[in-house]
């Protein structure tokens, strides 16, 4: 363990959608792992904002439902104002535990320039089938145009390091192709992601996904397929995300 890395300075963001069920329970407890919290309420229709009376949190109100690309980047922008090493991305529909967070901060105390996944995928009996294989199918494609093999493209449980946002320019503001393209963008820098695994948590009875299933993973399949390509469809990611995976495991050097 590196501990001349370790973060200490960073903040959560939490998108949140019609979450007045678990918000305040997940924000209480990411305020045990932060005092820099940050909630992004998309224009929810129930009472999410009312659960979050009292709370020593920073709220960011959109008056209309923008989606979920929108929401990370006003968290993102927020958070760089507070001069964070690291921005932490968990839901707010209690899929992500706050204390796994701990697990996400450790990974990069090896890789402090990259970007740490809590990746459930390995988790398979826990996670419904036709949610397993679209991300089985969303990591294919990510991993071709990243290069690199990536185990988990469609978790929100991230952790990012603030340098990243440095002049980051993603073409989409949909949601999920949103966090597929910043994977791709952040490799082509050369940052990578580096899983951590976590529980997979799909409690009974909890609100449906945001995710939209075929939909969503058209949207991300598209993305893919401009960026290949615009690359003459970049058969040296293909080579090192599958063929002879690039390995991304080893400890960043500090230039």
């Amino acid at each position: 363990m590196h501990q001349n890395n370790k973060i200490n300075n960073f903040a959560i963001v939490i998108p949140a959608y019609n979450e007045e069920a678990t918000i305040r329970n997940i924000v209480e407890r990411a305020l045990n792992q932060s005092d820099k919290v940050i909630v992004v309420d998309d224009g929810s229709a129930d009472n999410t904002i009312g659960e979050l009376d009292g709370l020593g949190i920073t709220l960011i109100k959109h008056e209309t439902n923008k989606g979920k690309a929108a929401s990370l980047w006003d968290g993102f922008s927020s958070a760089l104002e507070m001069c964070v090493d690291a921005i932490i991305t968990l839901d707010g529909d209690g899929q992500h535990a706050p204390e796994d967070i701990l697990l996400l901060l450790e990974k990069a105390n090896d890789f402090p320039r990259d970007i740490i996944i809590g990746a459930r995928l390995a988790d398979k009996s826990a996670i419904p089938a036709k949610r397993y294989y679209a991300n089985k199918f969303a990591n294919f494609w990510i991993a071709w145009a990243a290069a690199y093999p990536i185990h988990d493209s469609q978790s929100g449980f991230r952790l990012y390091p603030a340098a990243l946002f440095n002049d980051l320019k993603i073409s989409t503001k949909h949601g999920f192709v949103f966090e597929s393209e910043i994977l791709i963008k952040a490799a082509q820098k050369n940052i990578y992601s580096h899983p951590v695994k976590i529980p997979a948590v799909y409690k009974k009875g909890a609100r449906p996904s945001h995710f939209r299933g075929v939909a969503d993973i058209t949207l991300i399949t598209l993305m893919v397929a401009r960026s290949l390509i615009s690359r003459g469809m970049y058969l040296k990611g293909l080579y090192r995300s599958f063929i002879n995976p690039f390995d991304v495991e080893k400890p960043a050097v500090t230039k």
